[in-house]
């Protein structure tokens, strides 16, 4: 019986590890920010995010705060998407958006950029 819980115990971790193996660790990666570049003054309100694609990533998490992070007064979007772009209508105003890859088992840190809107 031992020899058969042994062999129990040894399936479920094999199969329990099985979920992480081929999943790439995208944890020393970087999202490459396309538009808008950082300190960009944007004239329209309807603001355009895009970045690459990254291998090995599922999805992304966007997110947008007024004016920055560490001084948050507002957090506008907070949101995951499996697109590389992303549109959202905004007040003018100061604000800081970030962005980073993630996949079942790993994420990146956040990469983030400074935008005006006029």
């Amino acid at each position: 019986m031992k020899k058969y819980t042994s062999l129990l115990l040894g399936f479920t971790l094999l199969f329990a590890c099985e979920d992480v193996v081929g999943v790439e660790d995208i944890t020393a990666e970087t999202v490459v920010i396309l538009a808008p570049a950082d300190n960009s003054t944007i004239d329209d309100t309807t603001v355009s995010f895009s970045w690459e694609t990254m291998s090995g990533a599922e999805t992304y998490q966007l997110q947008i705060a007024i004016p920055t992070f560490e001084q948050a007064t507002e957090i506008v979007v907070d949101t995951t998407t499996m697109n590389n772009q992303f549109q959202k209508e905004l007040e003018s105003g100061d604000y800081q958006w970030r962005i980073r890859a993630l996949n079942s088992a790993y994420q990146t840190e956040y990469n983030t950029r400074n935008l005006i809107v006029q």
